[in-house]
């Protein structure tokens, strides 16, 4: 009989945001459990005929600065197999 023993790991985001009247920034950052920090950068722009919705650029620069760090996870990812395999792993496109 086979025994798998689970593990359980766990990541934390954190987003912070900066905006005036036109533009949202928002900067997300996860620390891994090796000490490795990720940090990405997302932007959103009011049009200005557009009503203030806070909420909706910060939901706008954060899907994008979080797209962006599941891209560089990503990277580091298939860097650290193809260093421990010696040959080319095949990225997933997002």
């Amino acid at each position: 009989m086979i025994v798998m023993m689970h593990t359980t790991v766990g990541w934390h985001v954190d987003m912070e945001f900066v905006e005036d009247d036109q533009h949202t920034r928002a900067v997300a950052m996860v620390r891994l459990p090796d000490g490795t920090e990720v940090r990405a950068h997302g932007h959103a722009s009011r049009h200005r005929v557009d009503a203030q919705q806070p909420r909706v650029g910060e939901e706008v620069a954060g899907a994008r600065a979080l797209n962006e760090l599941a891209m560089q996870l990503l990277t580091k990812a298939h860097d650290e197999i193809d260093a421990a395999s010696g040959r080319a792993s095949h990225p997933i496109h997002v």
